[in-house]
């Protein structure tokens, strides 16, 4: 198995502009041992699968304070025609509970609500990534 650091790409998509709590979970991956490609805001769809792929991340931490999270599915789909369907994706931040599924069915691994703590968090990543590089070996992509 590959011994590099699991790659986390922290981001926040949309017109949100509120960076505060993608900026401390980037630095609890950080402190944990992750290597993290941390994007400014008011990032494009397209631009988070060009950073997936140059960075070669596991896993992709998408923020959300106001309703961003409501085009995740789209980022979905995208990194589905983009062959990088073995990247997990986290959503964090401010999501109604009656929009959950809706992220569920398009494929997001794991939300994380207010008060998550910095342990559950850093725990569900590791595993995230670990399945997603288990997932690229199994498909023959070797380190």
């Amino acid at each position: 198995m590959n011994s590099t650091p699991i790659r986390v790409l922290v981001t926040k998509i949309g017109l949100d502009g509120h960076d505060r709590g993608s900026r401390v979970v980037a630095a609890y991956l950080r402190d944990s041992g992750m290597e993290v490609i941390y994007t400014p805001p008011w990032q494009t769809i397209e631009n988070v699968i060009s950073l997936a792929e140059q960075e070669d991340v596991d896993v992709i931490g998408v923020s959300s304070l106001a309703t961003d999270h409501l085009i995740v599915p789209d980022l979905m789909s995208e990194l589905k025609s983009a062959n990088l369907h073995h990247v997990a994706v986290v959503v964090g931040g401010i999501v109604p509970d009656n929009e959950h599924d809706m992220l569920n069915k398009a494929g997001v691994s794991k939300i994380f609500g207010p008060g998550t703590s910095k342990e559950e968090i850093v725990k569900c990543v590791t595993e995230l990534g670990t399945g997603a590089r288990k997932y690229k070996i199994d498909e023959g992509d070797f380190f």
